[in-house]
């Protein structure tokens, strides 16, 4: 299962609402590269694709392919802003070590 906070719905639904999104849902996936070897997908995808697992929290879907959730599987989406920069966070227990940056891992 993944978790998607409250706080983190909230930005993906104004991200969608800025950019004039209607349907569709958010892609969550893993692919090779960054520093650590993986790194973390998150984009836009107008629906998803037959083999994906299908997440819907308070009305956002999230849309993950089979072979990213063997990576994303108990992890949790969240949302956080502070002086210095604000993002997406990745809390993910499947992760052995990352990067600073956070976008990339080792599973």
């Amino acid at each position: 299962m993944i978790q998607v906070t409250p706080k983190a719905v909230d930005r993906i639904r104004q991200v969608f609402a800025r950019q004039g999104v209607e349907g569709g849902g958010l892609r969550l996936g893993v692919q090779g590269g960054g520093c650590s070897g993986l790194s973390y997908l998150i984009r836009f995808e107008p629906k998803e694709r037959p083999s994906d697992r299908v997440y819907e929290f308070d009305g956002v879907k999230v849309f993950v392919d089979p072979k990213s959730l063997l990576y994303l599987e108990g992890m949790t989406l969240d949302y956080k802003e502070s002086l210095m920069q604000s993002g997406f966070v990745f809390e993910n227990p499947n992760a052995k070590k990352s990067c600073g940056c956070g976008t990339s891992f080792t599973a």
